[in-house]
């Protein structure tokens, strides 16, 4: 029997029922791999289909059901990978990494931004699916695409997603990422240069442009002027625009209507916060790139308390970090259960909350011997960054400061420096066990 011409047949069937375009997308990661005693199992590409799927599972077996004229039940599973052994009462998931082919020129991207370790769940399936339509047929559809989401949702591994892809479909395809601060940056450049000439080249002639954090450039009137240029420069030759913001269009405070409105003439579409399945499913997915063997009651435990997906990973890497310094050996399955995680994690035994931001910077400057005031300043030599960055993780990992909090108390008007000092802090304390020392006799001075 030909699962595979049945299967395909039975999609054929839902697509032309135009119940979700989202659902048919979702379902194209699927194979049908047998039928026995009137159950049909079917393999996921990875454990966020499966768990958008089994929420709409009684409704395909129906129709299938319907479809085929016999009672059918419909069994989704997740494929297995040979590439890691997972230790956990299921196979979790499986990612299948395609090479990212060489440019000549930076894009910017991350290249493990791809979609086969994008989640996938009804926070944001919608975009999910826009996505894989943009990279398929770039600057045709849904130009400018628009996504917006609160901090930690996907938006960025989303929008570099759709770059890779696009690169990886047409190695001649000129790809930039870039946040509006780079691009501030590189504009104000040019200008003290005399040479505004390379920065139009730069971005006027791409294939496809993505912006970061696009609502920054609000009230910037220059830069708004430049941006309009650009914007209709590309959209004109039909390259494809990828913004992310983190509120819609019409929210962003001073932009220019004309901005608005350009803005808002694709597709604009919003990615929720994830749940707390597709937040395991993320931690998960995480661990394996990591090469970290991790039970699953373990991540449910980490999912339940984090609702930042990238705060999720820093979580993993803090709990991972303690696990070297018990036995030195990589997993967290035998090391911990589910309520030493909570304790080491959650439950520290300190009252953090009646500690002030300024207490913390205080302790920090001691430790360091700078002064506050040229911790929070601009200045960018090396240990001044250094540590800057540990005032931004201590605030965000035992404060529990939000990005937007951390960036005024420290006059840092772009949030996603704070995020980038706390993600860089959170991975060097994996390796660096003198730094990991020193922040922990920052934080044990706190209470001194």
């Amino acid at each position: 029997m030909d699962f595979q011409k049945i299967w395909g047949q039975f999609l054929n069937h839902i697509e032309q029922k135009n119940i979700s375009p989202v659902l048919n997308s979702v379902l194209k990661k699927t194979l049908l791999i047998k039928i026995d005693e009137q159950v049909a199992s079917v393999n996921c590409d990875n454990l966020g289909i499966k768990m958008f799927l089994d929420t709409r599972k009684d409704e395909l077996s129906n129709f299938l059901s319907v479809w085929s004229g016999e009672k059918i039940s419909i069994l989704f599973s997740v494929k297995e990978t040979k590439k890691t052994e997972i230790v956990s009462p299921t196979p979790l998931i499986k990612i299948e990494k395609y090479e990212i082919k060489q440019k000549t020129k930076p894009t910017g991207l991350n290249e493990s931004f791809i979609f086969d370790n994008f989640a996938v769940s009804n926070s944001n399936n919608v975009a999910y699916s826009a996505a894989k339509a943009v990279a398929g047929n770039y600057g045709n559809v849904y130009n400018p695409l628009f996504i917006y989401g609160t901090v930690g949702v996907g938006k960025t591994h989303l929008a570099q997603a759709i770059a890779n892809k696009i690169i990886n479909l047409n190695g001649d395809a000129r790809v930039f990422y870039c946040t509006s601060e780079e691009f501030t940056n590189d504009l104000i450049e040019s200008i003290r240069e005399k040479n505004t000439y390379n920065f139009r080249g730069k971005y006027r002639y791409l294939n496809v442009l993505v912006i970061d954090d696009v609502q920054f450039i609000g009230g910037k009137n220059y830069i708004q002027e430049e941006f309009y240029h650009t914007f209709n420069s590309l959209i004109k030759k039909k390259a494809q625009i990828i913004l992310i913001s983190d509120k819609p269009p019409k929210e962003i405070k001073k932009l220019e209507d004309r901005l608005r409105s350009r803005f808002s003439g694709g597709l604009t579409i919003d990615i929720q916060k994830p749940d707390f399945e597709l937040r395991t499913a993320i931690l998960l997915i995480k661990a394996q790139e990591r090469n970290i063997k991790i039970d699953i009651e373990v991540a449910k435990v980490i999912a339940k308390q984090v609702e930042d997906t990238r705060e999720l990973e820093g979580k993993l890497l803090e709990l991972y970090s303690k696990t070297l310094r018990l036995d030195g050996e990589m997993g967290l399955e035998n090391t911990f259960t589910p309520e030493m995680v909570s304790k080491q994690l959650f439950k520290t035994g300190q009252n953090y909350n009646n500690l002030s931001p300024h207490t913390v910077l205080k302790n920090v400057s001691a430790y360091f011997s700078i002064k506050p005031i040229i911790i929070k300043s601009s200045l960018r030599k090396e240990n001044i960054v250094l540590a800057r960055q540990i005032v931004m993780y201590i605030l965000r990992n035992r404060l529990n400061m939000t990005y937007e909090d951390i960036g005024d108390f420290l006059k840092k008007k772009d949030h996603t420096t704070i995020m980038h000092g706390v993600e860089k802090i959170t991975k060097l304390v994996v390796d660096d066990q003198k730094l990991k020392e020193s922040i922990d006799r920052i934080v044990k001075s706190l209470y001194q």
